[in-house]
């Protein structure tokens, strides 16, 4: 099994530091680390933490072992969920020398289901004193590159690959809302800037396990994506959304070997 290796996470993300030595912590180092490790490390719902196991084993999203998720996730290239993708990624920065603390959010579909505010996990970086939403975690369609937290959250918009995003506050959080090229805006999720330790998922996981209890691992809906280049590629159960440049197409997927070849395509990085 191989362990958490700080140069074999470089590597996944095409820096090799035994040549040109580790990456400076700054933001230049952020932003290429973060669109490398949506372009080099798939979403993979069969992969994560949160899915029914053969065994009928509860799903562990705190205390999980991370050198094993490490060999998995990263080394193998085989990709996860949230919970493993953030908490390797603030392991990776910190090991670079950055200050990244875990925070929470919720998605629509999260609060409906478990009621809670602490369901998705994701991260605040401070770079020269000035803190960053980051998050490799999601499935998406979401940012590629961090988003300024700082100065930010009065709904200015931040443009990426042709996307528009922008930070609204709400209450104790703050909206993360993104609109394509020709769409409208829609919130991806409700975050509060807050810094969590992770049993502070517990309860998130305790009802989670309740759910999946009901759940077959053929019954559970399959959720993939992988950034490319100038967008991200997302499959959800057969529907496929691609958003290029900004500009955001869906469909349904209706033969079972398509779904299979998208699925192989995102999963092994061999995207057109």
């Amino acid at each position: 099994m191989t362990v958490f290796d700080t140069d074999i996470y470089l590597r996944r993300l095409g820096h090799d530091s035994e040549r040109a030595g580790r990456p400076a912590p700054d933001l230049a180092t952020l932003v290429r680390l973060h669109k490398r490790h949506m372009e080099a490390v798939p979403f993979s719902s069969t992969g994560s933490l949160a899915v029914p196991t053969a065994s009928g084993a509860v799903v562990d999203l705190v205390d999980f072992d991370q050198d094993a998720t490490f060999d998995a996730v990263v080394a193998a290239g085989q990709g996860g969920g949230c919970v493993q993708m953030t908490r390797l990624f603030q392991r990776l920065l910190r090991e670079l020398g950055y200050e990244a603390d875990l925070i929470a959010g919720t998605t629509a579909e999260g609060e409906a289901e478990y009621g809670v505010d602490v369901e998705h996990m994701l991260l605040v970086v401070r770079v020269d004193g000035v803190r960053r939403l980051v998050d490799v975690g999601y499935a998406g369609p979401s940012f590629l590159e961090p988003l300024r937290l700082d100065g930010a959250t009065d709904g200015r918009e931040q443009v990426q690959y042709g996307c528009r995003y922008r930070l609204v506050e709400e209450g104790d959080g703050v909206l993360l809302q993104r609109r394509p090229r020709l769409g409208r805006w829609s919130t991806v999720y409700r975050f509060t800037p807050k810094v969590r330790e992770p049993d502070e998922w517990h309860a998130f996981q305790d009802l989670a396990n309740v759910k999946l209890a009901a759940v077959t691992l053929e019954t559970v809906p399959q959720l993939y994506s992988r950034a490319v280049a100038d967008g991200q590629v997302v499959l959800k159960g057969r529907r496929l959304l691609t958003v290029r440049a900004g500009i955001e197409k869906s469909r349904t997927l209706t033969d079972d070997g398509e779904v299979r070849a998208v699925r192989d395509a995102i999963l092994d990085g061999t995207l057109g």
